[in-house]
């Protein structure tokens, strides 16, 4: 493939790729790179697995196989598209689930997330349909084509409420998005456990702005869900204190650290900026309705 065909795999510019290239042996890997060489691998067939060991074996950098116990099991993936906005939502199923930073045991019903942020596509068919003010960076209420399959930004938590409300949903608690993001099994990152900045869009990827929802598959949560890491913060029903919200994910300006899911933090119902969006929940009953389950 091409140099920037590989950037892209990775999830790096094309002139780091080429910053390796001209230091060739002299290189060494830091943590966000060695990251996004573990994302590719673990993608790739395994002729590719074969063809990087024996090149990297004489290097003495390739570690023998060692076996590490099982981890416990993922839920199964159930997934189906809300009728009244068209997005993809997943079931998270009702159960326990470790929350918060010192892993505290709760329960939640059964209910569905959407796969994916809200992106301005989706934001711009609800504009149409209810005359609601449009971002403001777009231009003459209009999004550019470059950024439809990004996800919103500039929006208020009331913003997101109205959006909610018109597509028959609602915006997901904390501890829902949470469990959404970390499993039954309580995984530090949707991935797992491994800091892996390479995974999503955070500070340090370098990239500078939003990215579109769908790039990072290997950063997804158990039920399929993506940019539970970085990207966006997103608005969350949960009051904090009057007139304040929880958000929660990180951000493209937010550093890796700030992007775990039981990282704590809000912001007033007003504030709006371009490192904030939101995607929406609604209970398994009221989405089996819908679709006349």
């Amino acid at each position: 493939m091409s140099t920037e065909e590989f950037a892209t795999r990775l999830g790096v510019s094309d002139r780091m790729v080429s910053k390796w290239e001209a230091r060739k042996d002299t290189i060494r890997l830091r943590q966000v790179n060695q990251a996004a060489l573990d994302t590719l691998l673990a993608t790739s067939a395994p002729d590719v697995h074969e063809r990087f060991a024996s090149l990297a074996r004489s290097l003495g950098t390739v570690l023998p196989a060692v076996e590490t116990p099982p981890p416990g099991p993922q839920p199964e993936q159930h997934q189906v598209r809300h009728p009244h906005d068209g997005k993809m939502m997943a079931l998270v199923k009702a159960g326990t689930f470790l929350r918060g930073e010192r892993n505290e045991p709760v329960w939640l019903p059964p209910f569905y997330v959407d796969v994916f942020p809200v992106t301005n596509n989706d934001y711009a068919r609800f504009v149409a349909a209810t005359g609601h003010p449009a971002p403001q960076h777009w231009h003459r209420e209009r999004c550019p084509d470059s950024i439809l399959d990004h996800p919103v930004v500039f929006v208020t938590w009331h913003d997101a409420t109205a959006y909610a409300t018109w597509a028959g949903k609602e915006l997901p608690s904390a501890q829902q998005w949470e469990k959404a993001a970390r499993g039954v099994r309580g995984d530090t990152y949707p991935w797992g456990n491994n800091r892996t900045p390479a995974k999503c869009n955070s500070r340090e990827s370098g990239i500078g702005s939003t990215t579109p929802v769908s790039r990072y598959h290997s950063g997804v949560s158990p039920y399929g869900i993506y940019d539970l890491c970085g990207n966006t913060w997103e608005w969350c029903s949960t009051r904090s204190e009057p007139g304040r919200y929880e958000l929660k994910a990180g951000a493209w300006t937010s550093p890796f650290a700030r992007a775990a899911p039981a990282v704590f933090n809000d912001a007033s119902a007003e504030m709006l900026d371009d490192d904030t969006g939101f995607r929406c929940a609604a209970p398994a009953s009221a989405v089996e309705a819908v679709l006349g389950n």
